[in-house]
């Protein structure tokens, strides 16, 4: 979808820590109705509702509390980190035909405080899994460390290179009051950080976070008259690619050619724009390769040219030819399946980040790669 019919016009956080102290759902209402308190709409302007399918607050639970008094649009998405922008396009598609006038999306997750979901993983498993998880790829860090570990052999792509966006997310997140880390780094601190799965380190890893976010959608129209600069939904699409493996199409002909692939394809070209356009990317970062093959699969640099894109703070607010991340990201800031880099490339456009590109006018968002995934361009009003 394209046009610009749709506005983020609201967003909300939570603190961000690795024990919140309270349940999942408190969590979820709190950034709900700091995006609406942000946005100066009440929870009775609302009439439609997107969320995560691995919340453990419903749509239903979400209007109750609030006060919500009809839904006349729910929807979820799926695929955890691959589902953050295709939340707001699912909403900005339900203001463009008429099915809601203002949608909130969410993510609220506990997982500093809530455990490490493939702990529980047994000794049998079926459907895709089982030609993964009973040879030692169990966690997500085995399944990218592969991924990894092959750019590295058809590239040359090094350690340093992704050891520059875990500095570059560090650098910004430094500048961020609300970052769950905010200690500068250096590469050679990223070089003496334990390896959890070769050749990922501690540093290339994302943050366990408890925490929420939210935005707000609306019409274009009717955000001109709301309190805050409207960032435009300029473009919103989704991708998988053929005969996909969530982070394991090693079988594939390309196995680096991840679904970001096809998602970037269908973006640019339904926004109408050129990557060269773009002022400022929040590109998803649960480990540092994947911000690597994203910028060339978005098309910022040819296939293996991503690690050198990254070297010599070319990916560094201020001076960076492209900013990256520039709260923070899931490395630095918190990890919440990218709800996060919305609301950071919302600031951007706002002229309200803590590392403000100056005069940002399109700013990228992807989700993660290797999962079927989605990706925004948001645009300045």
């Amino acid at each position: 979808m394209s046009r610009a019919s749709a506005a983020i016009v609201g967003i909300g956080h939570t603190a961000f820590a690795r024990d919140l102290g309270q349940p999942e759902r408190r969590t979820a209402l709190a950034a709900i109705r700091a995006a609406l308190d942000d946005a100066g709409l009440a929870p009775s302007d609302v009439d439609g509702l997107v969320r995560f399918d691995l919340e453990t607050t419903s749509e239903v639970e979400v209007a109750r509390n609030l006060g919500i008094p009809n839904l006349r649009f729910f929807a979820e998405t799926g695929y955890g980190g691959g589902g953050g922008c295709a939340a707001v396009g699912l909403a900005a598609m339900a203001i463009a035909t008429g099915r809601a006038s203002v949608v909130v999306c969410w993510r609220a997750r506990h997982r500093g405080s809530g455990g490490r979901p493939w702990a529980a993983t047994g000794g049998r498993v079926g459907g895709d899994a089982q030609f993964s998880v009973p040879y030692g790829i169990v966690r997500p860090v085995d399944q990218i460390a592969l991924l990894a570990r092959r750019h590295m052999h058809e590239y040359g792509t090094t350690a340093e290179h992704f050891g520059a966006v875990a500095v570059a997310c560090r650098k910004h997140a430094s500048r961020n009051p609300h970052a769950l880390m905010r200690e500068p780094i250096t590469l050679a601190d990223h070089r003496a950080s334990r390896f959890v799965c070769e050749p990922l380190r501690k540093l290339d890893c994302c943050l366990e976070t408890d925490g929420g976010v939210a935005v707000v959608v609306t019409s274009r129209e009717r955000a001109r008259d709301l309190a805050q600069r409207p960032a435009l939904v300029l473009a919103a699409a989704q991708g998988t690619g053929p005969e996909h493996y969530v982070m394991t199409s090693y079988h594939a002909p390309r196995p680096l050619a991840t679904p970001s692939t096809w998602a970037a394809r269908d973006l640019f070209a339904a926004a109408g724009v050129a990557p060269g356009d773009v002022d400022v990317a929040q590109i998803y970062d649960v480990f540092t390769p994947l911000v690597v093959f994203s910028l060339e699969e978005y098309g910022f640099c040819a296939a293996g040219e991503g690690g050198p894109f990254c070297e010599g703070g070319r990916i560094e607010w201020p001076d960076g030819a492209l900013p990256v991340n520039t709260s923070g990201g899931g490395l630095s800031e918190a990890y919440l399946h990218g709800m996060n880099l919305v609301a950071e490339g919302v600031r951007q456009l706002r002229g309200a980040s803590s590392s403000q590109v100056a005069d940002a006018e399109l700013c990228l968002v992807t989700s993660g790669a290797g999962v079927p995934t989605s990706a925004l361009l948001l645009a300045a009003a």
